[in-house]
């Protein structure tokens, strides 16, 4: 077994053979920057590419520090590196020791362009943005059928709204097809009555997002009728769906967030809201309790009559008042007929007389009947009060069996005037009882 080696040995002679070479220790480069990120550290790591090839590169601190420029993804760039290998992984990279900039990367320039045209003809315009619905009974979620996208927007929707169906449709998100898929799959999601869409995907280099920079694509976002939320990489990337889509959510877990409410919040909303509400209808009940005794308490309550007797004079006046008017109407009607009578020869005007006369007699049976029918209407007004009066009188009270409670020539409406060994007299229908308090229980004990 001797002659096996391992993988670290061979990893270890591989890279000592590069880093022997003399031709791979000064290279000079020229790509685009790819996938850049800078470490905590003030190293630099990212990719350097072309057309058909990707080498994975760092730069370290010491050198970064002199580059004369703020490098970013899709940057052109010259490079002065050498090239060796990384043991832990077993795969050859560069190590950069100086970096210029070479102009714009061509996606970058091509998603500038395609972005100032699209803001141009309003495709990013806030008021064509609507609103994500709060509770959502139905969700469409549109990315790959794998991966870690799907796992977190489905667990997220799950553990925070578990009420809402999720409809999950696998997309292309990556490669020369994802482009009509994921045009195709939006207008599929659009036609499925769902409340809210969510197209994601996770993080990767502007080429592997690129599908989601596409105009075609864009567009259909923009026309999709049902509110869509982007979730396409992660916090630091941005593609064209993010502006055009109604909400950019930074993650995939993000978008769920903000596709659905939390079941806990909204249980402890339900919670406070059932108690303002009971301690609402308990200070009502009481307020309207407290107002019913008040009325009941009033005098004119205690003794009915004093509520029809005024009315029942007031109405013999009026009585009065209208028999006086009309005998003299009568009166006057007599005079001003005796006036004409001497001021005229009676056989000139005897018919006319006797027109007048027969007129006079008409109305005065009118007034009389309408007099008849307006006492009537009094009297049958007053009896209708008197009735309702006396539905409401104690002594009615009594007679279906309740009972005046008295303390003291008071009477009494609550348990809480009353106490053990108290003398009380309670009025019946037929008579009065004297009693003495034995216990006292309230409602509320």
């Amino acid at each position: 077994m001797s002659e096996y080696l391992s993988v670290t040995s061979l990893t270890k002679y591989i890279k000592y053979k590069f880093d022997q070479d003399p031709h791979l220790q000064s290279v000079l480069i020229k790509g685009e920057l790819s996938n850049f990120k800078k470490h905590s550290s003030g190293h630099l790591y990212f990719n350097v590419k072309d057309k058909n090839s990707v080498i994975s590169a760092m730069m370290f601190k010491g050198n970064a520090s002199k580059i004369d420029f703020e490098p970013k993804e899709g940057d052109e760039v010259l490079l002065e590196a050498r090239v060796s290998v990384y043991e832990r992984r077993g795969n050859y990279q560069i190590y950069v020791n100086k970096m210029h900039i070479d102009g714009i990367g061509n996606l970058y320039q091509r998603l500038e362009q395609l972005k100032k045209q699209l803001t141009k003809e309003g495709f990013f315009d806030q008021n064509h943005k609507k609103a994500i619905p709060k509770f959502p009974k139905k969700i469409a979620v549109l990315t790959a059928g794998t991966g870690a996208a799907i796992r977190d927007i489905h667990t997220t929707i799950n553990s925070r709204y578990p009420l809402a169906e999720q409809v999950q449709i696998n997309t292309l998100v990556q490669g020369e097809q994802a482009k009509n898929d994921i045009i195709e799959k939006i207008k599929q999601a659009d036609a499925l009555n769902v409340d809210t869409i969510i197209i994601g995907r996770g993080g990767g280099s502007i080429e592997d997002l690129w599908n989601f920079n596409e105009e075609d694509v864009v567009k259909a976002i923009y026309a999709c009728q049902t509110p869509i939320i982007s979730a396409v990489g992660h916090e630091t990337d941005f593609t064209l769906s993010d502006f055009v889509a109604d909400v950019r959510a930074a993650t995939p877990t993000q978008a769920a967030v903000m596709a659905t409410p939390d079941q806990y919040e909204l249980r402890q909303y339900l919670q406070q809201t059932n108690l303002s509400l009971t301690r609402f209808i308990k200070q009502y009940m009481q307020q309207q309790r407290k107002h019913l005794e008040h009325i009941a308490s009033y005098y004119k309550f205690q003794t009915p009559s004093l509520l029809y007797d005024q009315q029942i004079q007031k109405r013999d006046d009026l009585e009065k008042q209208l028999k006086l008017s009309l005998n003299l109407k009568i009166k006057n009607q007599q005079q001003q007929l005796q006036l004409l009578v001497n001021n005229f020869n009676l056989k000139t005007f005897k018919q006319h007389i006797n027109r007048e006369q027969l007129a006079n007699s008409q109305k005065r049976d009118e007034l009389t009947k309408v007099m008849h029918k307006l006492m009537d209407n009094q009297k049958n007004n007053l009896a209708r009060k008197l009735e309702n009066l006396n539905n409401l009188s104690p002594t009615n009270t009594m007679l279906r069996g309740y009972t005046i409670v008295n303390k003291d020539d008071h009477v009494i409406t609550s348990t809480n005037d009353l106490a053990e060994n108290d003398n009380i007299v309670l009025t019946m229908k037929d008579g009065v009882v004297d009693a003495q308090v034995k216990k006292v229980r309230c409602n509320d004990e």
